[in-house]
């Protein structure tokens, strides 16, 4: 049973006190700069799958839903299928930032939606198949949005240069006292229900 009291490092990061827009945006931040993220999935006997993916950019500055395109004919929409619950994970090696995002998947062929994400460099991981319909456009068939809407988005960003974090880590080890030389975050399934009312508008 997790205890505050006895994991003094993330009860000193944790920061409660900070709007939920300031959240969202320096979340956007995060997954921009880790630019990959891991998409896990899980298969009929349970076992977990992650796979490499680029998420699309957020176009809306409170857009807290997360979007990929991905090839409809591949083995991780089977498991969508049978189980929509996935997390997505990002890590900036640069700040050592992560994020963590619980969520469900929804998958979509909606052309005005893929549209707005589309960029001509995705056309290379589709690949033209010389059949006159598979041919790596946005109107290919295989192209297909995957929007993991999140229950809960939990994430750490540093507040510090890598030289401070390194002596405040020191500084800890010698002292025997935590140190937080970053934040650790929460925007909560209310906050994000709020924020997607919004958007809907």
């Amino acid at each position: 049973m997790s205890n505050p009291e006895l994991d003094p490092a993330t009860s000193n990061a944790t920061n409660t006190d900070i709007t939920t827009l300031h959240k969202i945006e320096d979340y956007h931040k995060l997954i921009e700069n880790a630019d990959n993220a891991m998409l896990v999935t899980r298969c009929e006997s349970g076992a977990l799958h992650s796979r490499a993916m680029s998420p699309c950019r957020p176009i809306e500055p409170t857009q807290v839903d997360l979007f990929f395109i991905a090839n409809h004919a591949s083995h991780k929409f089977d498991e969508l299928k049978h189980d929509s619950n996935v997390n997505v994970s990002f890590y900036d090696q640069k700040t050592t930032g992560w994020a963590s995002v619980s969520g469900t998947a929804k998958v979509s062929q909606d052309k005005e939606l893929i549209k707005k994400f589309w960029s001509p460099m995705i056309t290379s991981f589709f690949g033209d198949l010389k059949d006159g319909k598979h041919d790596g456009s946005q109107n290919d068939p295989r192209v297909c949005l995957i929007e993991v809407i999140p229950n809960e988005i939990r994430y750490w960003v540093s507040t510090s240069s890598t030289i401070s974090r390194t002596a405040e880590i020191a500084y800890g080890a010698l002292t025997g006292k935590a140190k937080a030389p970053g934040e650790f975050r929460v925007i909560s399934d209310a906050e994000i229900r709020h924020v997607r009312g919004l958007n809907e508008k």
